[in-house]
C-alpha cells in the first residue's frame, strides 16, 4: 500500500473513532466507510499529499451541497442534484488546485444515498461523500489550496474540518469563507 494511502487510512481511523464518540451528533455508515460526523454547516476534508499523488476526501451533509436531504421529488430537485454531481465532478476548480502543479485527475468516485435515489429511502440524514486521486507533475508547485470556490459554490457549507498529511507531517485546521487557503 502506497505510504500516502496507508497515512489516509491511519487519519480516517482516528477521526472515525473521534466522530463516533460524539454524542450529540447524528451519523450514518455508508459504503462500509468511516462514520461521518452530521452536522448542517459543517463538512469534512481529508488530504494525504505524497510525491506527486494528492489524495482528497470531502464529506458532507446533502443539505450544504444541495439544499434537501430526501430523495430528489421535483425537475428543478433533479436538477440540482446534477448540477452538484457535475461541480464534484471538477475538483481542480472546485478545492482551488493551482494550475502550475499541472495535477490531473487519475481517479474519482461519488458516494451518497442522494445520488441513488434507490438508497435514499430510510435514511433521515444523508451526505455526500467525493474521494479523487490527483497526479500532480509539478508538485513542487503545489505548496497549498484554495477553498475559495468551494464556499462560494455550496455557501451553506460554513466550515470545513480539515486533516492534512504533507511534506511537513500531519495537521489540522478549520476553514471558512472568512478564511478559505490551506498550506502544504
Amino acid at each position: 500500500m502506497p505510504r500516502s494511502l496507508l497515512a489516509l487510512s491511519l487519519l480516517l481511523l482516528t477521526a472515525g473513532l473521534a466522530w463516533a464518540e460524539e454524542p450529540h451528533r447524528h451519523s450514518e455508515h455508508a459504503h462500509g466507510e468511516a462514520l461521518a460526523a452530521h452536522e448542517h454547516g459543517s463538512a469534512q476534508l481529508n488530504l494525504a499529499l505524497d510525491g506527486e499523488i494528492l489524495e482528497i476526501e470531502f464529506a458532507s451533509p446533502a443539505m450544504n451541497l444541495v439544499g434537501f436531504e430526501h430523495a430528489a421529488r421535483s425537475d428543478a430537485e433533479q436538477a440540482r442534484v446534477a448540477e452538484v454531481r457535475a461541480r464534484l465532478e471538477q475538483p481542480l476548480d472546485l478545492f482551488g488546485v493551482p494550475s502550475a502543479a499541472r495535477c490531473r485527475v487519475q481517479e474519482h468516485s461519488l458516494h451518497g444515498a442522494l445520488l441513488d435515489p434507490d438508497e435514499v429511502a430510510g435514511h433521515e440524514h444523508s451526505a455526500i461523500e467525493a474521494r479523487y486521486r490527483l497526479q500532480c507533475s509539478a508538485a513542487d508547485a503545489l505548496e497549498g489550496l484554495n477553498l475559495a470556490a468551494l464556499f462560494g459554490t455550496f455557501p451553506a457549507t460554513r466550515k470545513i474540518q480539515v486533516q492534512l498529511i504533507g511534506p511537513h507531517g500531519q495537521q489540522g485546521l478549520e476553514l471558512g469563507p472568512e478564511r478559505t487557503a490551506l498550506e502544504f
